[in-house]
């Protein structure tokens, strides 16, 4: 404890009219800048965490929310940080103002369940306010939403309390987190049950306001820095004549189109519903036993894992609830050799056999999937490394390293893997890489992180369940994180080059790159 009170000392810069703050104090402003996304949480702990990045991270937060910018702990940012908010993470659109867009779904018909309503609010009451919810964003979208009453629905909204079988990420009670729902196409809407719903008055939180918030992020849409827009993270309280910020009608339009006019009788037609497609996945795995197929730090840094036919992500907070690949990824199968997500060109590339499949977030690109050539078939795993921004791919005891965006020549590979990764098992089942540079390899039921120089960490390697799955020995439930690591420097490397080419029946794909290592 005492440990931990110095660190936070040390890293916390304080301007508060000469009042010195307190260890929980500090501690519960470390805890929201990590808990919403403007700190990176390292998986091995607190310690890498740099003062100039907690400085950047303030800094970041009030001028997002149009506080003096300072990069000091004041008493304004402080009360902030107290107001109640959405659950989501904040990564604003870092170039101007307007919406951010952090997916979409694949169709504009959707199904939705109300698993269960507010205690403190008429059934009545909550279920009009939750219904209001949908027509906001159907009525400037070409959007229909249509309600089941049993069985799967493509949207879901229910209530818990501080924690839930169901939900991963834990609410806190009355005040700030006030609910959080999944981006598409997971689908999953969650309200704090212990807040006080309400619905015509300025007493407690609008459930109708709130829900059409959070319909928002499952529809697509991510944080707005406009402070009058739905979209905001900020609970502006209730209106009575609500109604959708310009920036939110502009994010929903440029996901979905803008809403073509339609007859009374047309807006009055409801959509049959579409029976489910019949299909045989592999058993549902268990996240705390067995190897995994592939892991993947993908688009807006979330982790995703698979195994057989499944894909669920992995937070700080928990996992999240398991889905199969292909209701994801369309037209993606199981069972997969590699996966990899490329921040630099926005690219996601799985791996299976002698295919390879290219989506942007959820889309397939076009022509895809396509052979893969002069890189051996049955890949064991990928990542991307940030450092020098090439796609490594691994096979046995030796790597291939690729540049999607230059010529390069193949030949020289594939080079063995512990020359390049000390003390990396050979034949690994997983792969990725942190924004900062560190490496993760995975085998078995174990993982290894390499340092800033690519040798393996003393105290490794170590139980993915425990430390990535966060599950107990003797304990199958799955409850918590993995990891995030901290900012490292990997030497100069030098330079050779490599080609990757990929084809299809009728077509050659050539991805190009420049290689930078040293000779063997």
């Amino acid at each position: 404890m005492y440990r931990q009170q110095l660190w936070l000392g040390f890293l916390l810069p304080v301007t508060v009219l000469c009042r010195a703050l307190g260890p929980a104090e500090k501690k519960a402003a470390m805890d929201y800048l990590l808990q919403f996304g403007y700190l990176q949480k390292p998986l091995e702990g607190p310690d890498n965490i740099r003062p100039k990045d907690v400085t950047e991270a303030l800094r970041a937060f009030q001028e997002a929310f149009g506080l003096p910018i300072s990069g000091q702990l004041d008493d304004t940012t402080r009360a902030y940080m107290q107001l109640p908010r959405c659950g989501l993470e904040d990564p604003f659109n870092q170039k101007t103002l307007k919406y951010l867009l952090l997916g979409r779904w694949r169709k504009k018909h959707l199904t939705f369940r109300i698993l269960n309503l507010p205690s403190n609010l008429s059934p009545h009451i909550a279920r009009a306010a939750l219904l209001q919810a949908f027509k906001y964003w159907s009525s400037v979208a070409p959007l229909t939403f249509q309600e089941v009453q049993t069985g799967w629905a493509d949207i879901r909204l229910s209530f818990h309390g501080r924690e839930s079988p169901y939900c991963s990420n834990t609410f806190d009670g009355p005040g700030r987190v006030l609910a959080h729902a999944d981006i598409p196409e997971l689908g999953s809407v969650h309200f704090d049950e212990d807040e006080l719903w309400t619905e015509g008055t300025y007493r407690g939180v609008n459930l109708r306001i709130i829900a059409t918030h959070e319909l928002g992020h499952a529809l697509g849409l991510g944080h707005s820095r406009y402070t009058q827009a739905l979209m905001a993270p900020i609970y502006a309280g209730y209106r009575p004549y609500f109604r959708l910020h310009p920036d939110d009608v502009a994010g929903i339009q440029a996901l979905y189109g803008k809403k073509s006019p339609q007859t009374k009788e047309e807006e009055k037609m409801k959509v049959p519903t579409v029976p489910p497609v019949h299909r045989e996945p592999s058993p549902m795995p268990d996240p705390c036993s067995g190897e995994l197929d592939a892991m993947m730090l993908g688009p807006r840094g979330k982790t995703y894992a698979f195994k057989g036919d499944y894909v669920w992500t992995v937070t700080e907070s928990g996992l999240g609830p398991l889905f199969l690949v292909s209701d994801l990824w369309e037209g993606l199968p199981g069972k997969l050799d590699a996966a990899v997500y490329s921040p630099r060109t926005q690219w996601i590339h799985f791996f299976k056999g002698d295919k390879v499949w290219r989506y942007i977030n959820f889309k397939m690109s076009p022509g895809f999937p396509k052979k893969l050539n002069k890189v051996e078939p049955n890949l064991d795993a990928a990542l991307y490394w940030p450092v020098n921004q090439k796609v490594f791919l691994f096979k046995g005891s030796g790597y291939w390293q690729w540049d999607e965006l230059a010529p390069t020549d193949f030949s020289r590979y594939p080079k063995p893997i512990k020359e390049l990764f000390t003390g990396v098992p050979n034949w690994p089942s997983a792969a990725m890489s942190w924004q900062d540079g560190r490496v993760y390899f995975f085998k078995d039921k174990k993982y290894w992180c390499l340092n800033r120089q690519l040798r393996v960490e003393k105290g490794h390697p170590k139980s993915t369940a425990y430390n990535w799955m966060h599950c107990h020995p003797h304990t199958p439930s799955t409850t918590s994180s993995a990891g995030d690591t901290t900012p490292s420097v990997m030497d100069t490397i030098s330079n050779t080059d490599t080609v990757l080419d990929i084809t299809s029946a009728d077509s050659t794909l050539s991805l190009l790159a420049n290689v930078t290592f040293p000779e063997a």
